[in-house]
């Protein structure tokens, strides 16, 4: 997701970015890294089943709005209100009880002409910095390609419906090498996601050959980070169907599981290395849409005029059942890699109740399920806000339903 919600006019980049760090190819510290036994077990090829992998990542978070932040086409991560990130935000959202941080990024106008198709290295650099500061306290982290792949965002290029397929497969794969080298000696807390929400831009049933398309790019991002070597070879890719809809993605509407033909060998021929990505905003009414009508959710709801006819409980359970029998029973870990509601306690002032209600539903029925869950924190806070954190204090803004997001995962 990309929740702008109306900002002002993004800024240009920061002199920050021009911090150096590690080089590519340079080994993280091991002294920062505090990796848990069933990451050693994921980098080394022991047997680790999805469940485990779940419960590894515990509670998620997304650093939104910041990486993926664009001003014409530029990522900056100041370009859409919320500040520089800092050891310091990250530090309190791992104190708060996050176990692993999703930190969406675009490369856009970022990545040079063909046929090198070359990152620029102070991005890179930074990228690599952000994702240090949580790799380094001990944390999960997914690192994608997120505004690359919008219509609606200047100068995206990575579009399932263009015409031009074999100049954006060629710049994606080169893309994602830059990528997987400057990474691969990381180990398997951190996982790679080949996109965000790519589809043609029409909600809606999924069109061939748009969906054929992004299996393409599925199946290249994973043989192209495979390719790269070190802990590549080995960790956990995740990958998403049509828009990281679950119906589109379970259902017989298209989507295609990449094969993993270049995974190092040491990992068992029945254990999957795949993780399929989707996306939970449901009902939209209450989740997302920037208005005071719908403000409840769930059986707890008090005023039936304020409450969604569709998305509830039992809607939730479906959607989580179809990913487990279609994924999760082949050995494939599932994420819910966004969800979360937005802020219309100017409605009605019992709202962040039902926000907090959502919450716990989405995280317990998703570990009941065999998913991994990350909330959408935009940086946002007050109306229409998706933000848990004061991103410029670094100060919690939503004590309760960080605390329900903690219950789901412990439930």
């Amino acid at each position: 997701m990309t929740r702008r919600l109306s900002f002002a006019a993004a800024f240009g980049l920061l002199a920050s970015l021009l911090v150096i760090v590690p080089a590519a190819n340079t080994a993280p510290r091991a002294e920062a890294a505090e990796t848990s036994q069933t990451s050693n077990q994921a980098a080394t090829g022991t047997q680790a089943s999805p469940a485990q992998v779940v419960a590894d990542l515990g509670a998620g978070w997304n650093l939104g709005n910041s990486l993926e932040a664009n001003a014409n086409g530029y990522p900056s991560e100041t370009a859409w209100n919320n500040p520089t990130v800092t050891q310091a935000m990250i530090d309190k959202v791992k104190a708060a009880g996050f176990k692993s941080i999703r930190i969406p990024v675009s490369y856009l106008r970022h990545i040079g002409p063909a046929p090198g198709y070359a990152i620029n290295s102070a991005w890179l650099n930074r990228i690599q910095q952000v994702v240090n500061y949580a790799y380094y306290r001990g944390l999960n982290v997914i690192i994608n390609m997120h505004g690359d792949g919008y219509k609606s965002i200047p100068y995206a290029w990575l579009i399932c419906d263009a015409s031009n397929q074999t100049a954006i497969k060629a710049k994606y794969q080169k893309v994602w090498q830059q990528i997987g080298y400057r990474f691969q000696n990381y180990d398997n807390r951190l996982i790679l996601e080949s996109m965000n929400e790519n589809f043609d831009g029409q909600y809606g049933r999924p069109t061939q050959p748009c969906y054929s398309n992004i299996n393409a790019y599925n199946q290249i991002f994973v043989d192209t980070i495979r390719r790269t070597g070190g802990h590549n070879s080995s960790r956990y890719l995740l990958v998403p169907g049509w828009n990281t809809n679950i119906d589109y993605t379970a259902g017989n509407y298209g989507f295609v599981v990449p094969t993993d033909r270049y995974r190092s060998s040491s990992i068992p021929s029945n254990e999957q290395r795949i993780m399929i990505s989707v996306h939970y905003y449901s009902p939209w009414d209450f989740a997302g849409e920037e208005n005071g009508t719908i403000t409840q959710w769930g059986r707890g709801a008090t005023n039936p005029s304020r409450k969604s006819t569709w998305g509830q409980e039992d809607y939730l359970t479906a959607q989580l059942k179809l990913m487990y029998d279609k994924f999760v029973v082949r050995g494939y870990p599932v994420v819910v890699g966004e969800y979360g509601s937005i802020d219309k306690t100017f409605a009605d002032s019992s709202n962040n109740r039902y926000r907090a209600d959502f919450a716990r539903a989405v995280v317990s029925t998703s570990k009941r399920y065999g998913a991994a869950t990350f909330y959408w924190d935009n940086g946002v806070n007050g109306q229409y806000g998706f933000g848990l954190f004061n991103r410029s204090t670094t100060s919690v803004t939503q004590q309760g339903i960080i605390d329900a997001i903690r219950a789901g995962v412990a439930s």
